[in-house]
């Protein structure tokens, strides 16, 4: 192997792959027990023993360990709130430093299976890390790039996620095929257009928001579980007559994966027992505070996550299991229904398809197959929407996990494979 071989990595909000090029062939490392993706997830135990990554550290939140669980740590790029130090497991740290070592970790994993040094990086990255705000957008490369930086990678470079995914689509008997991805992930979703042969893959446009399934599960959880928690419910005036509603930001952001951490704070907890004491509902205000007391944010999380993928995949009686309240608290969920909380997202998504082949300047019915890519695609809303914006299509989504770090693996190699038509 080169010395100086780049390793490929889709640091994603959800999960996590690398891989390497090899005698032109893909080589996909074994980042977690023989698995070729593991959760960017991490768990920090109360008693400062070693940070726990990935399926550990989902085991570690599981079994009631006592101690911090963190996922979604994409979604902090750009943001302020990546470099606030908040105390964890007996130290100060900020989300950038807890970055570098998850992004440290997968350098060592990878130098360890194949016995060299990596200080060469090709990383992934959305099209828009902020759709709605250009100076946070281009923080958020820095920050990510600072990170590899730390991790010990001494060049970065990035690609676009679904680009990315757009050479690891083709094939040897693409003849001018237009194709288009449509990656959606946990924190962005992303599209691009592209004009594939055998010898090359032209981009045409790519286009990207900040939504994906961290999105999705926020609105359910807001919709479905939340009120049982109190939100929307009142509470009684300290002084005088009348009543008040209780402040929906606590609830947003214990329904928001990345921002679930930040809730655990005195000041947090003071302010849900002052709302406990003056409450019109003092059963599902009860239920916040133990939230609360007990660090219980991301269970409710992963049951809502749980609810949303059996509703939209077709299981049978899905609920959204909230046992880590009350015994037997489970609520039902259909797939119409999560659909009907999603319709705005699904609208916004449906809109930027058709933007992104406006860009592209091919119609609808010009492409010859949509490439699904990202754990949120297998919604079947998703489906439904790409066929009836593209219905001459072949829908592909085989390798919806992987499909990004082969590609980054794939532009490691010759650099004419990937082209920018114009």
């Amino acid at each position: 192997m080169l010395q100086d071989q780049a390793l490929a990595i889709d640091f994603g909000t959800s999960n996590t792959a690398a891989a390497l090029l090899q005698d032109g062939a893909i080589h996909r490392l074994a980042v977690e027990d023989g698995q070729p993706t593991l959760p960017t997830a991490v768990f920090f135990p109360a008693d400062e023993g070693p940070m726990k990554i990935g399926s550990a550290a989902i085991t570690a939140l599981i079994d009631g360990e006592e101690g911090r669980f963190m996922r979604a740590l994409k979604s902090v790029l750009g943001d302020p709130l990546l470099h606030e130090r908040r105390l964890i497991s007996g130290r100060r740290r900020s989300v950038a430093e807890i970055i570098t070592a998850f992004l440290q970790h997968i350098r060592q994993s990878a130098e360890r299976q194949t016995g060299q040094p990596f200080r060469r990086a090709l990383s992934g990255r959305p099209v828009q890390f902020h759709s709605a705000d250009p100076a946070k957008d281009a923080q958020a490369e820095v920050d990510l790039r600072h990170c590899y930086h730390a991790a010990g990678f001494e060049e970065v470079s990035f690609l676009a996620e679904p680009e990315a995914a757009a050479l690891a689509a083709a094939t040897p008997d693409a003849k001018g095929h237009i194709r288009l991805i449509v990656d959606i992930g946990g924190g962005t979703s992303d599209f691009t257009v592209v004009r594939q042969d055998a010898a090359r893959t032209a981009v045409l446009a790519s286009h990207g928001l900040r939504l994906g399934g961290t999105d999705f599960d926020r609105v359910i959880s807001v919709k479905e579980v939340m009120p049982h928690l109190g939100l929307g419910s009142q509470l009684r005036r300290e002084m005088g007559d009348g009543l008040l509603s209780v402040p929906t930001a606590p609830f947003i952001d214990l329904a928001t994966w990345a921002k679930i951490p930040f809730l655990y704070t005195p000041a947090t907890r003071r302010m849900a027992a002052d709302m406990l004491r003056l409450s019109c509902a003092p059963e599902q205000l009860g239920r916040f505070a133990q939230v609360l007391d007990l660090e219980l944010g991301h269970d409710i999380a992963f049951a809502v996550e749980a609810g949303k993928i059996s509703a939209t995949t077709g299981s049978d009686r899905p609920v959204i299991d909230l046992s880590c309240l009350a015994d037997g608290l489970a609520l039902p969920v259909t797939a119409s229904g999560i659909e009907t909380a999603l319709s705005d997202h699904q609208a916004q998504i449906n809109q930027a398809v058709r933007d992104t082949l406006a860009r592209a300047a091919v119609r609808p019915d010009d492409v010859a197959q949509v490439v699904l890519v990202g754990g949120s695609s297998l919604m079947s809303m998703i489906d439904r929407e790409v066929r009836q914006i593209c219905p001459a299509a072949n829908i592909a989504c085989s390798d919806v996990f992987t499909a990004v770090v082969d590609g980054l693996a794939l532009a490691t190699g010759p650099s004419d494979k990937l082209v920018r038509a114009g």
